[in-house]
């Protein structure tokens, strides 16, 4: 068994999804484990070198978490041909032009979700990746979730039969900033800065969507800025100038060459009554589930109970206890780090792998139809991209 180094640029990670899930969860915990494995028995390494705008908070996390090579030149790594691989989790505005300078200098690239704010930019820098021949790569972790896979399982075992409609329920109370603390960075509020639901969560449901469900055809959706006054990290009020909840249905092709209803809220302002901060409730003729993150429930159609509307008398059917919950059979590892180990297979020894930057601007297509509906107030359909 052999171990190969392979030489990986992350720009981006000390914001807090770039730290905690690509560089702690996911690359960190691929050295501890020893490197990635390969077909051939072979061992991959990742060797990391961390990139970033502040010398003195670059240093520390690469310190932090035992990692050599640090520095705030992002010209001078990419001139460095000891490193194939470039990883991006900055901000959503800087990331085509990011990609395009890594591609140019021949890397690898790999980055965060949107992969750019509108679709003429993602569909250029898709082309170019593709026209340079390297391997690219967008983050899509909600497919790797437990309670995803789960429900991925329940579908290709035939167990809803013909799938109806699809109920998702994203989101929580994102704290203004007066009373609590605030949770979440205030740039996603600043449509100027990048920010807004749409852009933010749009992206994932058209993954989700595709890869689980059917092919997105059309969308309506209205946007919404609910809560029009924030505070931000040093405490100073300022206007929320973008969308902070999103209320869309999509239809999807289904299988039989029918279609299938796609129902998402989006919102970071709503209180959690549910099992999980997101939830998608499928509906099939012969079964349905409801997952979360981690777990999934089912019930089938000969488990399912014969509820009676009286709205006189107090309703005393415990529906929430006549699901059965499909159970873990397996372990399942950060969703963020399994797609890491994908992608540098694909690297070193090209592995098939899905998720590509094409795949990215799908997602951005998307946002892009969402807000045109918005805007507009009608249904828009979303013809295949070609790129």
């Amino acid at each position: 068994m052999a171990t190969q180094r392979l030489g990986l640029i992350m720009h981006g990670v000390t914001g807090r999804m770039g730290m905690n899930q690509h560089l702690i969860r996911s690359i960190v915990a691929i050295r501890e484990q020893g490197g990635v494995a390969l077909s051939n028995g072979d061992v991959v390494m990742p060797d990391p070198l961390l990139i970033g705008r502040n010398a003195e908070k670059i240093e520390a996390l690469a310190r932090a978490h035992g990692i050599a090579r640090w520095g705030t030149n992002l010209d001078a790594a990419l001139a460095n041909r000891d490193d194939s691989v470039f990883f991006d989790a900055g901000t959503t505005q800087m990331r085509p032009a990011l990609l395009a300078q890594a591609i140019r200098a021949g890397k690898h690239v790999y980055c965060e979700k949107p992969i750019a704010t509108n679709l003429n930019e993602a569909v250029e820098v898709c082309r170019l990746a593709q026209r340079s021949g390297v391997k690219h790569g967008a983050v899509q972790d909600k497919l790797f979730l437990p309670g995803l896979r789960k429900l991925d399982m329940l579908r290709r075992a035939g167990f809803f039969g013909r799938i109806l409609a699809v109920r998702i329920e994203f989101g929580y109370w994102v704290f203004e900033g007066d009373l609590q603390p605030i949770q979440r960075p205030s740039w996603n509020y600043r449509r100027e800065d990048g920010g807004g639901i749409i852009l933010d969560m749009v992206c994932h449901w058209r993954y989700v969507l595709d890869n689980l469900f059917g092919e997105v055809k059309s969308v309506s959706c209205l946007g919404a800025t609910h809560i029009p006054k924030r505070w931000d990290e040093s405490g100073q009020p300022y206007t929320a100038t973008a969308d902070d909840a999103c209320y869309a249905t999509f239809e999807l092709a289904g299988a039989d060459g029918g279609s299938i209803v796609a129902q998402v809220n989006s919102s970071w302002c709503t209180r959690v009554r549910r099992d999980d901060l997101v939830t998608i409730h499928v509906d099939g003729t012969h079964g349905s589930a409801v997952a979360g993150l981690s777990d999934c429930r089912s019930q089938s159609r000969v488990n399912t109970p014969k509820p009676v509307w009286n709205p006189d008398l107090r309703q005393t059917l415990p529906f929430f206890d006549q699901w059965q919950e499909v159970p873990d059979t397996q372990l399942y590892d950060n969703g963020f780090k399994l797609q890491w180990e994908h992608f540098i297979r694909h690297v070193v020894e090209d592995a098939p792998y899905r998720w590509t930057l094409a795949e990215g601007a799908k997602g951005v297509q998307l946002v892009e139809a969402a807000m045109q509906s918005w805007t507009e107030r009608r249904w828009v359909d979303v013809p295949a991209l070609a790129i």
